[in-house]
């Protein structure tokens, strides 16, 4: 197979950035950003809504690229939906967390499912509207983030980054982090002497966790373990994760989604479940409980530490057991053993499984797989994978974890079909 040689890109082509042209602005994209087009140059556009007419000023492009990067700088006919951001650094060039916060928050799901939409269309060419639905424990889409990584400047300052740049922009508050992140003082401490600082607001211990990250390489920023309490009905579990490990930032995203995966997969007592990407055991957990006695739960995760945290959270659970390794060599050796599975979940991360993890999951021959997705064009390929080896989209549905971003969260369930 001949290597593929690296695209040719003209020697010297002017660059495009500050620009400013009038267009009229076309449907969202997966990405925060609008379509619109000036004398057939493709332009992303951010701060812009579909249906307006913006000045937009080019802010990454040559002349003879495929697409440039814009900034809507003026707006000169208005979308019913625009509304005047609630945070002041939700502005071109200044911070680069928030996507949408130009748009009410209605409207921020239906752009949501906009990309949702026309992502499983074009990737894995199937017809879905899923309705993007609210996570409770925010304020109007406000005050959720629980868990922020500020970067510091040479000041020593907290700040968070530009979009697309290594800026940091000093900020007072943060609109969409909790009042326990905001309160803990890190945007009032200098931190000289670190490239960043994590704020943990969970739920144990009751005072937020600041997590210093130093400046020299290879020393080990700390931050121990914080607790974590979930909801499934009348059930309720509570299990630690490492302070920078991974964890649903929303307030209600954890126990949203723990609850519509054990609704989806339907386990049941004696069931063999297979839990890809487990990280620290939210779905591990619970499964073991209701497959029990009979039933068994074989986690898999390759971080160590999250294993570690997962088998401590599992440890009163016979019928669970954990294996640190990548999920697709895992995979590979439960097929090559002949191992079949009742159910699967999977959350992986934002690149998605893969098509050998899709092949090989469909391998195991389980009656329904959940998969959890934080990338709509990632849950569209791993579909279309799957749909390779006999498993179809029996059902998808969206979730608004992350208001005022683009991000959106996906649920799906697969099952054998023709």
């Amino acid at each position: 197979m001949n290597a593929r040689r690296p695209r040719e890109r003209p020697a010297g082509r002017p660059s495009l950035a500050g620009v400013e042209w009038t267009v009229d602005v076309g449907p969202v994209a997966h990405g925060g950003h609008c379509v619109a087009r000036h004398e057939g140059q493709v332009i992303f556009v951010r701060h812009a809504l579909p249906g307006e007419r913006v000045v937009a000023r080019v802010t990454e492009g040559r002349i003879g690229d495929r697409f440039v990067r814009a900034d809507a700088v003026e707006v000169l006919t208005a979308s019913p939906h625009r509304v005047v951001p609630p945070c002041p650094y939700a502005a071109a060039r200044v911070c680069g967390g928030c996507d949408f916060q130009h748009a009410t928050l209605p409207y921020q799901r239906e752009l949501k499912a906009a990309v949702v939409r026309e992502q499983l269309a074009r990737l894995a060419g199937l017809d879905v509207d899923p309705e993007v639905q609210p996570v409770p424990g925010d304020e109007d889409g406000l005050r959720w983030r629980t868990r922020v990584e500020f970067a510091v400047n040479r000041s020593g300052r907290a700040g968070l980054r530009g979009h697309r740049s290594r800026h940091i922009v000093p900020v007072d508050d943060c609109l969409i982090a909790t009042r326990g992140v905001v309160g803990s003082g890190v945007l009032d401490t200098d931190w000289s002497g670190c490239t960043a600082v994590d704020v943990v607001d969970a739920a144990h211990p009751e005072e937020p966790v600041l997590v210093p990250l130093p400046l020299a390489k290879g020393l080990d920023a700390g931050g121990g373990l914080v607790g974590e309490r979930v909801v499934d009905g009348e059930w309720a579990g509570e299990y630690v994760v490492a302070a920078r490990g991974f964890w649903q930032v929303h307030p209600g995203a954890a126990s949203t989604f723990l609850s519509r995966v054990v609704s989806l997969l339907e386990p049941a007592p004696g069931d063999r479940v297979i839990d890809l990407y487990a990280g620290s055991g939210l779905f591990t957990m619970r499964l073991g409980e209701l497959v029990a006695p009979d039933g068994f739960v074989l986690g898999v995760e390759g971080d160590r530490a999250a294993v570690a945290n997962g088998a401590l959270n599992t440890e009163h659970l016979e019928n669970v057991e954990w294996r640190t390794n990548r999920v697709e060599r895992e995979l590979a050796s439960l097929v090559a053993q002949g191992i079949s599975a009742d159910l699967v979940v999977l959350d992986p991360p934002r690149t998605g499984a893969g098509p050998a993890v899709m092949a090989d999951l469909a391998a195991l021959q389980p009656r329904r797989v959940v998969y959890v997705a934080c990338d709509p064009a990632a849950l569209a390929r791993d579909v279309q994978a799957a749909g390779a080896h006999g498993y179809r989209l029996a059902h998808v549905e969206a979730w608004d974890a992350f208001p005022m971003t683009h991000h959106v969260e996906c649920i799906a369930v697969l099952e054998p079909g023709p």
